[in-house]
C-alpha cells in the first residue's frame, strides 16, 4: 500500500514510518520539513496522489486556546478536503484518552473538533485514542514548576511509551477501517504526582512534587477517570523502569 504520514517526521510519525517501511510499504514521512504542509496546503495534494491510507499525527505547535482550535480545524479540513480528491480509503488520526472529558482546555477542544470533522467526511477512518506519553514526562513536570515545587494532580493516568504507540498505529494502518474510536494505554495505572515524582527522582531532579487535587492539566481540572481508559484498551508492553532504563531522557 501506498501510506502517507502527516508528521512522519516527529516522535510517533518517525517510529510509525519504520515500522510500516519494513513491512514492504511504500511511506512517505508528510511534514513541513519534507514540503507537506496542511495547514496551507502545499503539497499535499502531490503527496496523496495514489494514497490509499493517510495517518495524521499532526500537532499543533501552539497549545493557545484560539490557535490550536485554528491548527486542528484548518489542518482537518485541508487534509480531508485532499484525501476525497485522492481517494484515499482509510483516514487514521491519533487523539487522546478523555479528550470529550478535558473541555476545560483548549487543547482538547481543538483535538475534539479534529475528530467530529473526521466522523462527518464519510471517509471511513480510525480514530486512535492513546494515554500520555511516557516521553512527555517532563513536560508535564515543567508546566506544574513553580520554583523548586511541582504542583500536579494526584488523578491515575496510564502513560504509554512511544514505541507502543508506533506498534499500534502501524497495526491500525495496515487493518480494515474501525469507523469508530479504539483506546490504547500504558501497562500500568498510577497517581500523575507519583509517577512525575519518580521520574525527577530517577533523573537526579531535586524539585519536589506536591499532589494537588486543584493543579491544573493543559487548563483541565482531573478526576480520577478524566485520562485513563475504561473501555478495555489495547495494552502496551513497556513499563516506566523498561522504558526509563533504554530511553536516558534529559534531565
Amino acid at each position: 500500500m501506498k501510506i502517507v504520514v502527516i508528521g512522519g517526521t516527529g516522535l510517533i510519525g518517525s517510529k510509525t514510518v519504520e515500522r510500516l517501511r519494513s513491512q514492504g510499504h511504500e511511506v512517505i514521512a508528510a511534514s513541513p520539513n519534507t514540503g507537506v504542509n496542511t495547514i496551507s496546503g502545499e503539497g499535499l495534494s502531490e503527496a496523496l496522489a495514489g494514497t490509499d491510507v493517510v495517518l495524521d499525527l499532526g500537532n499543533s505547535p501552539s497549545f493557545e486556546d484560539k490557535a490550536v482550535l485554528e491548527f486542528f480545524e484548518t489542518s482537518g479540513r485541508n487534509l480531508i478536503a485532499a484525501e476525497k480528491v485522492a481517494g484515499v480509503r482509510h483516514h487514521i488520526a491519533l487523539s487522546v484518552v478523555g479528550t470529550e472529558r478535558l473541555q476545560e482546555s483548549g487543547y482538547f477542544r481543538g483535538k475534539l473538533a479534529q475528530e467530529k470533522l473526521i466522523r462527518q467526511s464519510g471517509i471511513p477512518y480510525t480514530i486512535v485514542h492513546s494515554t500520555q506519553f511516557m516521553e512527555f514526562l517532563a513536560g508535564i513536570a515543567q508546566s506544574g514548576t513553580v520554583g523548586q515545587t511541582v504542583r500536579l494532580s494526584p488523578a491515575y493516568v496510564q502513560p504509554i511509551a512511544s514505541d507502543d504507540v508506533a506498534d499500534a498505529m502501524a497495526k491500525v494502518a495496515l487493518s480494515a477501517p474501525a469507523n469508530a474510536t479504539v483506546e490504547i494505554a500504558g501497562p500500568e495505572r498510577v497517581r500523575l504526582s507519583d509517577l512525575v515524582a519518580r521520574y525527577l527522582k530517577a533523573t537526579n531532579d531535586a524539585r519536589i512534587v506536591e499532589a494537588d487535587p486543584e493543579a491544573r492539566y493543559f487548563g483541565a481540572r482531573l478526576d480520577d477517570n478524566s485520562l485513563v481508559s475504561n473501555d478495555n484498551p489495547h495494552l502496551g508492553h513497556v513499563t516506566f523502569e523498561q522504558w526509563f532504563a533504554t530511553s536516558r531522557p534529559a534531565k
